[in-house]
């Protein structure tokens, strides 16, 4: 069957639009991966958890952003000497709900630890302040060979997750 010219035209322009409906989809969450810049001013040296200023690993924050002022971004505290050491592992920052599989975290700033199990980590969340906890979750282990980050949050589209080490908790951004 041979297809004559305007067939090849309205077959190109179709596939032309539906791949211009896909990228349109990803750039209409708005969300992206925060600047260095961005996360220096979000991100404290010292956090605050509990009754202790924990100094933060700056070179290991990461984040998302809507660009309109909303972030989500967390930072590994350096717990070693404070009465943290063990219980904390990272400072997390969320400035729009978010959810990690059932547990929905609201606007504010969370300390989060986690436990080694047999394929999974077993995250402990607190709100940073109190030490009041938050909520557990479940970080997997992710399929196939990647690379490991001691913290990383995935811009959504692209993997929708935080990841710790090898392992990673799924999240959905909720208004």
């Amino acid at each position: 069957m041979k297809l004559d010219r305007a067939c090849w035209i309205v077959i190109v322009a179709l596939c032309l639009c539906a791949g211009l409906s896909l990228v349109a989809k990803a750039a209409d969450s708005g969300w992206r991966t925060a600047t260095d810049r961005e996360l220096a001013s979000l991100l404290p040296a010292r956090a605050l958890v509990v009754k202790e200023h924990i100094e933060t690993e700056m070179r290991t924050a990461s984040g998302i952003t809507d660009g309109h002022g909303h972030f989500v971004a967390g930072v590994v505290l350096i717990t070693a000497g404070y009465a943290a050491d063990g219980k904390y592992s990272h400072f997390l920052v969320v400035q729009t709900p978010l959810q990690l599989d059932q547990l929905t975290l609201r606007p504010g700033e969370y300390a989060l630890g986690w436990q080694r199990g047999e394929d999974a980590l077993h995250v402990h969340l607190y709100e940073a302040a109190t030490g009041n906890p938050a909520g557990d979750v479940e970080a997997r282990r992710i399929e196939g060979q990647t690379r490991v980050e001691s913290f990383k949050i995935w811009p959504p589209g692209t993997k929708s997750i935080i990841q710790i080490g090898r392992f990673a908790i799924p999240y959905k951004l909720r208004k």
